[in-house]
């Protein structure tokens, strides 16, 4: 039996798989080059503070897009059925405050950890990111939610400001 993409985006789950790689991948490139693309201003002394702002803005993200679902009974797991189409909250500003929150914490890491294979990791964790789940949860969004959905794609970019 074959399933369409209105009964579920995806099979497998993968935004959470695709950060959590790509940031063991970050690590272990500075485990192998550990001095390329060094930030020279920021040390483990002074990358602390700005990382723990930046990851923590990722993580409020997240728990905050998190909380706003569960208060809406909405399904959260990225390969299950969309039960409501949540625009409130973070969902306000960015159609998925999840992944972008996945993406800053990804950021702060890197500052967290003077380790620059993470900023290189969060905008290509992003793109794949969109390509093999944001398209496709798109497309399930559409195809359940009409043009109750298209008002909102409309009105709220998909990560923030004009993109």
């Amino acid at each position: 039996m074959t399933r369409s993409i209105k009964d579920r985006p995806n099979d497998v789950p993968w935004p959470p798989i695709v950060y959590i790689v790509a940031g063991l991948i970050a690590y272990g490139l500075s485990q192998f080059f550990p001095g390329f693309l060094a930030i020279a201003a920021i040390s483990n002394e002074n990358g602390l503070i700005p990382g723990l702002l930046v990851s923590g803005l990722g993580l409020g993200l997240i728990a905050w897009a998190i909380l706003t679902m569960v208060r809406h009974k909405a399904n959260i797991a990225p390969n299950r059925a969309a039960t409501h189409l949540v625009r409130d909250g973070p969902f306000r500003w960015s159609r998925n405050p999840i992944y972008l929150g996945d993406t800053i914490l990804l950021a702060g890491l890197g500052f967290m950890f003077d380790n620059s294979w993470f900023f290189i990791a969060a905008p290509f964790a992003a793109i794949v990111v969109h390509n093999l789940a944001i398209l496709r949860e798109e497309s399930h969004l559409a195809s359940l939610f009409g043009s109750e959905w298209e008002a909102y794609r409309q009105a709220t970019p998909r990560w923030v400001g004009p993109i």
